[in-house]
This record gives C-alpha cells, structure tokens and sequence, in this order.
C-alpha cells in the first residue's frame, strides 16, 4: 500500500513536540527520559519520527528547553511559519510512538478539505478519546505563536469548536491516544507494537 498522498502543494507541517522533562515517566519507575525507552528496535521518539517520516509530510522537531507545552508550540510555529507550513500545523506529542503514518496523512487531509481561510482546527478521535496530533489552519498562526505556558492550545481549539470549525476524525488508530507518560503506558506501547509485528516464519 502507497505511503503517498493526495493532497495540495502546500502541506501542512507536522510539529513534534520533544522539549517536555517527562517527569511523570520517571515518577512511575522509569531509569531514563521517556523519549529515550527502548520500544522494539528503536526509542520511543525515533519511532514516533518514524512514522511522521513514512508520513511524506514535511516536519519539525522541537527541543527545547521550554518551560510549557505553550511555549513548546510558540517556538516550533515560528520555526516553521511561513517556510515549511505553508498549510497549517500538526501538533503531535513526541510520545506518541504508536501513531500510523496513515492517520498523520488522513488528519493532514481533513485539514486541506477545512476552511482554510479561517481558523480550523482537526483533531482524531480514537473510540471516543480525543487524541493528537491536532492540525490547525494557516489562520492560527498568530494565536498559536502568542501560546504560553503548560494549557496547550486548548484555548484555540474552543475558539474553533465555537465557529464552529472545529472538525473530529473517527480514526481506528491507538496510537493517537497512548502516550508513554507512565512504565505501565511503555509497556502497553511495546505489547501494541510486538502485535503489528508481521509474524516471522
């Protein structure tokens, strides 16, 4: 099945958010960042970039330090506006390693088929669960880059949800919404991804 998809010249760009302390992972009993624990072959943020580059849309991987997931969005918009997000912004967690290049590109494609010209905001649901990455137009720049502190663009989503622009994508994808914040959460993901294994003979 082709990776690529049908979408305009001007994709959005996939903004992975990596600048967190991850302090509840080492709360709950990890040894290490949460980033850094090994899942299958690779770490949790390598397999997260793994699939943002099966995805084929441009991205952005944003350290840090920042003292909030605000900030955290702010710098990775600026990094990219105007340069490679000519189509508005995936936000995705960088500790979401489970979620498919499919859904990245159905969720990318929910936000081309948006109003662009306004401000609109897609975000994937998972078996009622609303899960990341959460895309916004063009239009949100401004309000995106002003972001601060631990709220997130949340504010922005409600702003949307009120125009009633604010567009939720049934997606049969887990990966989503399970992010390693916990051991219990790395051990869910690595039982996940053994079972996408394709079985060895």
């Amino acid at each position: 099945m082709s990776s690529h998809i049908t979408l305009s010249k001007d994709l959005p760009c996939v903004l992975i958010l990596a600048a967190g302390r991850g302090e509840r992972f080492l709360a709950s009993g990890g040894s290490t960042h949460k980033l850094a624990a090994a899942l299958g072959n690779s770490t949790v943020l390598e397999a997260t970039l793994a699939a943002v580059q099966a995805s084929g849309l441009p991205w952005h991987l944003e350290r840090g330090p920042h003292p909030g997931m605000g900030d955290s969005i702010a710098a990775a918009v600026r990094a990219t506006h105007g340069t490679k997000a000519r189509g508005g912004w995936l936000i995705l967690p960088a500790d979401l390693p489970l979620v498919l290049p499919t859904t990245l590109q159905a969720v990318a494609r929910g936000l081309q088929q948006a109003h662009s010209d306004a401000l609109a905001v897609v975000q994937p649901l998972y078996q009622g669960q609303k899960g990341h990455p959460v895309a916004f137009s063009q239009a949100a720049a401004e309000k995106l880059m002003a972001l601060s502190g631990d709220q997130g663009a949340s504010a922005i989503v409600q702003q949307a949800r009120a125009a009633g622009n604010l567009h939720i994508l049934p997606v049969d994808d887990v990966g989503v919404v399970l992010d390693v914040d916990t051991v219990t959460a790395l051990e869910q993901a690595r039982k996940i991804w053994r079972e996408r294994q394709p079985a060895s003979r």
